[in-house]
């Protein structure tokens, strides 16, 4: 016997979406759906959808924490405010610095997870990702340029034994010699790399997807722009088979109508609704440090903060996924359905975590975001637990 059930109007399943109904939760777990009123508490949502907890498969950190702390701590800190913020699993997502900090900081994201008992009311960490050192330096963005350097499957290999095997995703600049030979040797590990901050040409780019590549770091932003005669990064993001395309879902990154036309040209079912959220996510305005550089947020952005006290480019978002998904579908880019998906099981099989995370599946941990009719976050479940 299911322990509560949740009543609404709508449900994000894995084969369609249900329309009313209530749906099981028994012992943390996901139970089933059911057509018929169970014999149990009911836990009512009128008006709302209920979807998967939400993936963000690209996030810095939150609440004015980030990997660059090095710090368990801070790495639970952030993930008790992102579950009250709809997200239910994170990849602590590394920055371009120094090979030591990188290992550093895998072994506090490790230590944060090994760490963690049943209890524990926050996202659960689904993995690590590093977003450097292997740049370039032509679109080297808001990365350190102190740090970049060439693909290595020897410091790879390093930076895994300190996160106990925890990294899921790498990211690099196809343009690099060694680009394909990391990529397919990560290919062959089960560890997904992803093209970005990249001045590669449309060939470079599908070289190092026919060599294990699949996917494309925060699309158009720090990427080989398309153009009609080298389609670059971006042209290979929507044109290759099978791969998966990041985007930064906040409209100040990327334009709506931008965003659509990726949409358009990937399909829903491989665009990749990301945060790119730097530490100061869910804070106020103000100055901070980020990946090592000072950052200032204001309007709801944040900005590189020059010397001499000017704004310089943008630094990342302070976006959360609950706020992106809103976003899709007030945009009329996609369908309620369409964005809840492609902010939980396409994530989730972009980074090939699918079989912990990003469906309600009978026997999984019941982790929820639950959406109002005007989609606004209504509710988020972690383990069957109400923890916003």
């Amino acid at each position: 016997m299911a322990t509560f059930a949740i009543s609404a109007d709508r449900f994000v399943l894995p084969g369609a979406t249900a329309q009313g109904g209530y749906l099981q939760i028994q012992d943390g777990a996901f139970g089933t759906w059911t057509a018929e009123r169970p014999e149990c508490e009911i836990v009512a949502y009128p008006g709302a959808t209920v979807g998967p907890g939400l993936v963000d498969t690209h996030i810095h950190g939150f609440h004015n924490h980030a990997t660059t702390d090095r710090d368990p701590a801070s790495i639970d800190d952030s993930s008790i405010a992102l579950a009250q913020a709809g997200t239910t699993t994170w990849l602590p997502t590394t920055f371009t610095e120094a090979v030591d900090e990188i290992e550093a900081s895998c072994a506090a994201i490790a230590a944060a997870d090994e760490a963690r008992g049943d209890d524990f009311m926050g996202a659960r960490i689904g993995g690590i990702y590093l977003e450097g050192p292997f740049f370039s330096l032509k679109k080297v963005g808001a990365q350190n340029p102190k740090y970049l350097i060439e693909p290595s499957i020897e410091v790879f290999k390093r930076w895994q034994e300190a996160a106990g095997g925890r990294i899921v995703k790498s990211a690099l600049a196809a343009e690099h010699a060694g680009a394909e030979a990391y990529c397919a040797a990560l290919d062959e590990m089960g560890v997904t790399t992803c093209i970005g901050h990249s001045a590669a040409s449309y060939h470079e780019a599908l070289a190092a997807v026919n060599a294990g590549a699949t996917c494309f770091v925060h699309t158009y932003n720090g990427q080989s722009a398309l153009h009609h005669r080298d389609p670059g990064c971006v042209g290979a993001a929507m044109t290759t088979n099978g791969t998966y395309a990041e985007i930064i879902c906040d409209g100040r990154h990327v334009v709506p109508e931008a965003v659509k036309a990726l949409v358009d040209a990937k399909g829903w079912q491989h665009t990749v609704l990301i945060t790119d959220c730097l530490g100061c996510g869910g804070m106020p305005e103000g100055e901070y440090m980020s990946g090592g550089l000072p950052v200032v947020m204001k309007g709801g952005l944040c900005y590189l903060l020059n010397e001499d006290g000017t704004t310089g480019g943008i630094a990342g978002s302070v976006l959360t996924l609950a706020e992106g998904v809103k976003n899709m579908v007030d945009w009329q880019i996609v369908t309620t359905d369409q964005a809840i998906r492609m902010a939980t099981e396409v994530p989730a099989r972009s980074a090939r975590i699918d079989g912990a995370c990003g469906f309600i599946k009978p026997g999984r941990a019941a982790d929820l975001t639950i959406f109002n009719a005007d989609m606004t976050l209504a509710a988020t479940y972690v383990g069957g637990k109400l923890v916003a």
